[in-house]
């Protein structure tokens, strides 16, 4: 037996006769019961019955030790005769080898050709030569009306909403000698007028506005009207024929309510997100300190991000309830950042009256009460200022506040019934109703209170 790296053991010299090594046993035996005999000679014939060679493999018969050289004796073949002669030589038989005839064997080779050829062939044409199927062959969907079918949605699922109010959506692109930049807008009235955010058009009037339609398709427009205040803007187009969107009721808007906001953030024309009414009379202040718009909005957790400024928000009726104008950003950012699930939007009704005056007038107006409010007081609601600041009157002569007898230094601690803490939380409030509404502020002078009714006088938008 050899070692594992095929060499083989010193053996220790001769000091005797040597025995013939035994044949190795073969990898793999035959399956076959066949035993092989040697064919016994003059000079090493076999003995018939020698006991086996521990250690040679079964099936070959063993070898007698030779003699010494010089004192070589015949081995007798047999038992001796009762004459004291040599033992006739024994036959040894050889069992005849069983073997198939050629009637059997030409059958099988041509069957075992014939299904060589045929796998090959079959599997040249599952498996190519990358191992790859022909045919991934993989699962189907049975559609409808067969593929390209048109899909029916109910006229209140998102997709059905969204197939009622995206062709009414634009694309608003402005290009001033500062940059360019774009919004969202959709039409108002079939002959071409357009709502949008004021910030969206905002330069326009120095450069070029082009509005581009759910189709593809694009057209000059110029603004007629437009108003910081409320931060909202009406442009024209030459066109005809348009589908406008419905403005709904804000008012009856409550919060819970699925909301859909669609617009272009980012210039992804025709872009649509869902969400809730998050929160309603959300005072939001937008835009800079020389042209803020205060925001009695519907907040919404809807994604709303650049771009989407100007869009409708509306409901599940596909009707307008509000303008998506402003996102909330976290502390310390100075741009935004995109969604942050804080989305507002200017309630449509509001959206309405503003741009009933802008198609009308070419101007809007917001109601005031003539008051200046101190932003420096940090106590209960708002106060307004104890002396005239700047050469201003803290309370303007012979205005709704005059009229009703606020003076100055009195505290404003709510309009209508709901507690106002900061400057913003009022002016929203007062900004969400017309000129000629009245409301009802609750005023307190030194230690005492009271409830005074304001009728709102109307000044112009710049």
């Amino acid at each position: 037996m050899s070692d594992a790296d095929g060499t083989r053991p010193a053996e220790p010299a001769a000091t005797g006769p040597v025995p013939a090594p035994a044949p190795s046993a073969p990898l793999f035996a035959a399956p076959s019961s066949y035993r092989h005999v040697a064919r016994p000679t003059a000079a090493d014939a076999p003995v018939a019955h020698a006991a086996p060679v521990p250690g040679a493999h079964p099936g070959y018969a063993p070898v007698p030790p030779a003699t010494a050289p010089g004192h070589a004796s015949p081995v007798p073949l047999g038992p001796p005769t009762p004459g004291g002669g040599a033992a006739a030589p024994q036959v040894v038989r050889r069992r005849r080898r069983r073997t198939l005839s050629v009637a059997w064997v030409a059958p099988l080779v041509v069957l075992a050709l014939v299904a060589g050829v045929g796998g090959g062939v079959l599997g040249a044409r599952l498996l190519p030569d990358d191992a790859r199927p022909a045919d991934a062959a993989l699962p189907t969907v049975a559609v409808p009306g067969g593929t390209g079918a048109p899909v029916d949605r109910a006229p209140d699922s998102v997709a059905g909403i969204a197939a009622g109010v995206l062709p009414s959506v634009v694309s608003i692109e402005v290009r001033t000698p500062d940059g360019e930049g774009s919004g969202s807008g959709f039409v108002l009235r079939e002959d071409g007028y357009v709502l949008t955010n004021n910030h969206v058009v905002a330069g326009a009037d120095s450069g070029s506005l082009v509005v581009v339609f759910g189709d593809g398709s694009e057209l000059p427009g110029t603004v007629v009207g437009a108003t910081g205040e409320y931060d909202l803007a009406v442009v024209k187009v030459e066109a005809s024929g348009l589908t406008p969107l419905v403005l709904g009721d804000s008012d009856a808007v409550v919060v819970g309510d699925p909301v859909v906001a669609v617009g272009a953030p980012l210039g992804l024309v025709g872009t649509v997100t869902t969400g809730i009414v998050s929160a309603r009379n959300r005072p939001v202040v937008a835009g800079d300190s020389s042209d803020a718009a205060f925001i009695n909005a519907i907040q919404t957790d809807a994604a709303i991000n650049p771009g989407n400024s100007g869009g409708p928000l509306v409901n599940a009726a596909g009707e307008v309830v509000g303008i998506n104008s402003a996102i909330a950003q976290l502390p310390g950012r100075l741009t935004s950042a995109g969604s942050i699930g804080l989305g507002f939007a200017i309630p449509s009704n509001q959206a309405r009256r503003t741009a009933e005056q802008l198609i009308e007038t070419g101007r809007a107006t917001y109601p005031v009460i003539g008051v200046l409010l101190d932003n420096e007081y940090s106590g209960e609601g708002v106060r307004v200022f104890e002396q005239d600041p700047d050469g201003q009157s803290a309370v303007t002569p012979d205005g709704p506040a005059d009229a009703a007898g606020i003076r100055r230094g009195d505290v404003i601690l709510a309009i209508d019934g709901r507690p106002v803490t900061a400057s913003e939380e009022l002016i929203v409030a007062i900004r969400a109703h017309r000129p000629g509404d009245t409301v009802v502020l609750r005023v307190r002078t030194g230690e005492s209170e009271r409830d005074v009714r304001v009728r709102l006088d109307e000044a112009p938008s710049d």
